[in-house]
């Protein structure tokens, strides 16, 4: 069964900076607590990380988990639960949430944008359609999402 598109690329569809940075710092409040849980398992399983290579080991576990949180979110619905709250949507350019391909490259992107200073999350600051950089490059984009009746 194919879903209808829930919108096309309008530029008048601006979501506010206000609102973006509030989803991100609400997302920030989400992922600390998804790090402990994932910590605390790691640690149980596999000891002490704070030395030698499971340290390394541990930072790329928590890299994983936070990836397929952020792709089965955008897969699933396109929002994460800080986007739900915040009524952010993401879109690709036919208006469909992410598939997998098109997640999991988004969520590289992204990490490579946060690594280099964030500089891909400040072209948003530039962008005519506040799109980030990784945004850009794969054609995505946020929309404001309706309100859920229930």
């Amino acid at each position: 069964m194919t879903e209808k598109p829930t919108s096309t690329v309008d530029v008048h569809d601006k979501i506010s900076y206000f609102r973006l940075l509030a989803a991100c710092v609400y997302e920030l409040l989400l992922l600390i607590a998804l790090w402990f849980i994932s910590a605390w398992i790691f640690v149980v399983l596999f000891g002490d990380a704070t030395q030698s290579y499971k340290r390394l080991l541990l930072q790329i576990s928590l890299w994983l988990v936070t990836g397929a949180y952020f792709v089965w979110c955008w897969r699933k619905s396109g929002q994460t639960l800080a986007m739900q709250t915040w009524r952010i949507k993401l879109v690709n350019q036919a208006g469909m949430p992410l598939n997998t391909k098109q997640a999991m490259l988004r969520y590289i992107l992204a990490s490579a944008s946060a690594f280099i200073f964030g500089l891909g999350f400040l072209w948003a600051l530039v962008d005519k359609n506040r799109l980030y950089l990784h945004d850009k490059i794969l054609k995505s984009h946020f929309i404001h999402a309706k309100k859920s009746v229930k």
